[in-house]
């Protein structure tokens, strides 16, 4: 199939690239010229595992291009995604639509033949349908403009692996009672692989599909991925709650998650106490669905939400007291190794990151900060150009009188307590994500502290 994707950040590039590795002719559109030339030249702008070489070779095959000119989108494809951002506008916690609603704004006047565009970006519940009317204004006479709306759920991390082979596919229709549409046809017949792979016709016929499929409306679709998020963020919260009671108890958070982990309706995910959640999505997630609530008259629904958010933050604030209670009292002429700052392990995102958050305020407070993280220190030097910034674990540790782990990057859990007192100065250790075998830094000499566990 020929088809367009709008908006090639993390989502849309992703998709864009994916979807030409199904085997489609893909052209890829962004407003951002210096961002279109790397990716022409198959270079991903960000890090994430697997997308260098899934970008190289299908730019290679001549099955995705990239451009900046809407009226070459119209003229290449009749199928179109959205996979542009939605950031938390300025001022309040309501999501920005902007970047989504320009995208039907320039694409719909362009347009000579019917077309369908596919709503990926997490958006505020009625975004679809406002599309929609947006849509039928704009296109010329006799053209229509179908508006679906198709959730993304990747990790960061995961994200090929999520698009390739996802676990469920939510398709949101103007009229799911209908019938099949004009778009709903096309998004299955470029989902085809992913749907419907290993089908017979009989099971087809029949309803039955390899991944999960959902078809409902368009709101449902909307306030699918916006609920997972909230969910997601209160579970993590949930935890970092009880592990404040742990603290004031003398309990360990670690044992406790690990028991009610075991509990089938509870499950161990999500459920790592420590510095809490950050990125691009769930901070601010959440955030707009507590606005867009407001804005619908069921605010009171989502109240909680402000005290998940709340929580999440407070763990960074505890986090820097326990580094202060640690020193003495002080951090003024202290050195404190941080490290991580990407927000999660096998990402290079500093968006709403905590590592980086208490990096920043640890500095405030006095201390010579070096930060080392695999993927992230170019975006953390944009941020944060006063901190110290190290090319190794160790480089960073070196001289440190506290060492604090952020993110549980693999090479930090793996790292040799030995191998981090020949070069640190101090003994103290602080686990901020639960992560570390806190037997082998003990037996190294060090002073272990973590949020949630007793001494």
């Amino acid at each position: 199939m020929r088809m367009a994707v709008f908006g090639t950040g993390y989502l849309g590039a992703t998709h864009a690239a994916c979807m030409a590795e199904l085997g489609h002719d893909v052209l890829g559109i962004d407003v951002d010229e210096a961002k279109i030339a790397r990716l022409a030249a198959g270079e991903v702008p960000f890090f994430e595992p697997g997308l260098p070489e899934l970008l190289r070779r299908t730019v290679d095959s001549g099955l995705l291009r990239f451009t900046t000119d809407y009226g070459e989108a119209a003229e290449h494809a009749e199928l179109f995604f959205i996979g542009v951002g939605t950031p938390q506008r300025k001022g309040d916690f309501a999501a920005d639509t902007t970047y989504v609603e320009a995208v039907v704004r320039e694409l719909a006047p362009t347009l000579t033949r019917n077309s369908a565009i596919v709503g990926k970006s997490t958006v505020p519940v009625g975004t679809a349908a406002r599309l929609q009317e947006l849509a039928d204004e704009l296109t010329p006479d006799g053209v229509t403009l179908e508006v679906l709306w198709n959730p993304e759920f990747l990790r960061e991390g995961f994200a090929v692996k999520d698009t390739l082979e996802p676990d469920r596919v939510v398709i949101g229709l103007s009229d799911p009672e209908s019938g099949p549409t004009f778009g709903q046809n096309l998004l299955y017949e470029a989902y085809e692989s992913i749907l419907f792979k290993g089908m017979t016709p009989e099971q087809r016929d029949a309803g039955e599909t390899a991944t999960p499929l959902i078809v409902t409306d368009l709101a449902t679709a909307e306030l699918v991925k916006v609920s997972a998020n909230a969910f997601l963020a209160t579970k993590i919260s949930f935890i970092n709650a009880v592990s404040e009671v742990c603290e004031a108890a003398g309990a360990d958070v670690t044992v406790l998650a690990d028991a009610i982990g075991m509990d089938p309706r509870i499950g161990r995910r999500f459920l790592g106490a420590g510095l809490g959640f950050g990125g691009g999505c769930l901070p601010k997630d959440i955030r707009a669905f507590m606005a867009r609530a407001g804005e619908l008259g069921a605010d009171q629904a989502l109240t909680f939400l402000r005290e998940v958010d709340a929580i999440n933050m407070r763990r960074r604030e505890k986090m820097v007291q326990l580094a202060v209670d640690t020193m003495g009292g002080s951090l003024i002429g202290t050195t404190v190794a941080v490290l991580g700052a990407a927000f999660k392990p096998d990402s290079d995102d500093v968006r709403d990151s905590p590592a980086l958050n208490i990096a920043g305020m640890l500095s405030l407070k006095g201390a010579q900060v070096m930060v080392y993280d695999p993927q992230a220190l170019d975006n953390c030097r944009r941020l944060y150009p006063t901190l110290g910034y190290a090319d190794s674990a160790l480089g960073a540790c070196t001289g440190a009188d506290m060492v604090i782990v952020a993110t549980e990057w693999k090479e930090f859990i793996g790292l040799d307590p030995a191998s981090v007192a020949e070069v640190a100065r101090g003994r103290h250790v602080l686990d901020g994500r639960n992560c570390l075998p806190r037997e082998a830094w003990e037996s190294a000499g060090f002073d272990y502290r973590a949020l949630g566990r007793g001494r």
